[in-house]
């Protein structure tokens, strides 16, 4: 569908709004062509007496009656006398039914649109009656609608400015489901689409008869997440958008209201399940947003990189310097790993015990590579939050370390990983981790700390927002215990 915009510029004498008022017909009168199973055209005068197309729409609810586009043609001579009365008179006009062609007869009819009391355009309706038979209560309410909203262009009550004109992604349609309400919000029709619809949201009775908001209100469990709109949708009050939400389902909802010169006597309701669209979204929404977290947690990840090698040089002194680096080249890996995790599954979460236990049987043997040190896993991380894998992975990469380094320096032994989460107290769940060796055990006296140590005190406390505590383990070794709560959002912020 297109518009041939060029006569409106260059003849029209129009007052404020009046360009733009044609424009939101154009882009919303797909509706009455699917209400009325016709086509439409609109006509627009030039100075010579004759009309130019400026637009056309077939129906979706039946076939067309014009396969050729005729945008930008002047009218024929037949159809003339039709558009020039209903621009004079100001009401819509029918014609009788004329043999257009061999094969089809057609019922027009042309409509006016009426703005402060001046008419812009004609609007001519076609509608095929060379297969008629009876006609459905479906087919006759869509009818009476499609007049409804016509006869509203007649008035300049439709369309309507406050209609919402931004993206129409997930827009209902005629198709979709429809609902056809009096001016107190009853429903008085409900096409097989509008009923399938509120029945996928768990509403089981018949909808005629009954108030439209008093059905959404009942199927309604969080109140709370209410969209303001909504009651003005649901009574027919006003044009506009929502959406509600229940068992699962999403179900956006369409209002026009149906005026005359008086009053507001109805209104339609559009419905269409946009659930799948919905899943779509967020599946979208999740992945942008866990790339743009990748991207801001390598970012802060070589921050980090750069403050342990600033670290690490102020105590280099030739062996001792060669050996920090290495420190630091196996934590910079441990960061790699992190992130290759991110990166091949593009979610918020991480599996954590996929990570370590690569990182873990690595970090042992970078740490021995003379010695015979073997490794034991027990219990499972489960899925922890990706901005809890980076400083949990160099906690117990560095623990590790320190356990082969030290605790079973320059002898055989085992280092065990274990892992539970229980719920606390106050229904919190928290990560128990304890890193333990069966080597010389804590040393008497005073416990110096390294830079390792100094680090995984820095990131339990400051980024995990736990606690940690080292003792002797019982037959011989250390222990090393660390507690970390996973619900506290204020340590993701």
């Amino acid at each position: 569908m297109a518009i041939f915009t060029d006569p409106i510029k260059d003849h029209a004498d129009f007052g404020p709004g009046d360009a733009e008022w044609l424009h939101l017909l154009v882009g919303d009168w797909q509706l009455v062509a699917d209400l009325a199973f016709a086509d439409l055209a609109l006509w627009f005068p030039l100075p010579d007496g004759s009309y130019v197309a400026l637009a056309h729409a077939r129906p979706s609810t039946s076939h067309t009656v014009f396969h050729s586009d005729f945008v930008g043609e002047r009218i024929r001579a037949d159809l003339q006398p039709l558009v020039d009365s209903a621009w004079s008179s100001q009401v819509i006009e029918r014609s009788a039914e004329t043999n257009w062609t061999a094969e089809t007869a057609m019922r027009v009819e042309a409509i006016p649109f009426v703005r402060n009391g001046r008419t812009l355009a004609v609007v001519t309706s076609h509608m095929d009656l060379s297969s008629s038979r009876m006609p459905s209560r479906l087919e006759l309410t869509y009818r009476q609608c499609a007049y409804d909203l016509l006869r509203m262009g007649t008035l300049g009550l439709w369309p309507d400015f406050a209609t919402p004109t931004g993206s129409r992604r997930g827009a209902p349609r005629v198709g979709d489901g429809l609902i056809r309400m009096d001016a107190d919000g009853v429903v008085q029709y409900a096409s097989p689409n509008g009923v399938s619809a509120f029945r996928r949201l768990g509403e089981m009775e018949s909808l005629e008869g009954r108030a439209l908001a008093e059905i959404t209100t009942a199927l309604l469990k969080d109140r709370r997440m209410v969209d303001e709109t909504l009651p003005l949708v649901v009574t027919g009050r006003m044009p506009w958008r929502t959406e509600i939400e229940s068992r699962g389902v999403s179900l956006s909802l369409r209002a026009i209201p149906l005026r005359d010169e008086k009053e507001r006597f109805g209104a339609l309701v559009l419905c269409r399940d946009v659930s799948e669209l919905r899943r779509r979204e967020m599946e979208l929404v999740s992945k942008d947003a866990t790339i743009r977290e990748i991207h801001h947690r390598v970012k802060n990840n070589l921050q980090t990189v750069a403050a342990l090698l600033r670290m690490q040089s102020r105590r280099m002194e030739s062996e001792e310097g060669k050996q920090g680096l290495a420190q630091a080249m196996r934590r910079v890996a441990t960061i790699a790993l992190v992130h290759e995790t991110l990166s091949q599954g593009l979610t918020q979460n991480v599996n954590f015990d996929e990570l370590i236990d690569r990182q873990f049987r690595l970090a042992a043997e970078v740490a021995s590579p003379t010695q015979q040190v073997s490794t034991e896993k027990e219990g499972s991380f489960g899925e922890l939050p990706s901005d809890f894998a980076t400083p949990l992975a160099l906690v117990i990469n560095e623990l590790v370390t320190n356990a082969v380094e030290h605790g079973l320096s320059d002898r055989k032994g085992t280092v065990w990983l274990s892992a539970a989460r229980q719920r606390g107290a106050y229904a919190e769940e928290i990560l128990t981790v304890t890193v333990a060796d069966d080597g010389a055990g804590l040393p008497p006296g005073p416990r110096r700390e390294g830079l390792g140590l100094q680090i995984v005190r820095t990131l339990v406390q400051s980024e995990l927002d736990g606690t940690i505590e080292w003792s002797s383990r019982p037959g011989g070794g250390t222990e090393v215990r660390i507690e970390m709560g996973l619900d506290n959002e204020s340590r993701r912020s």
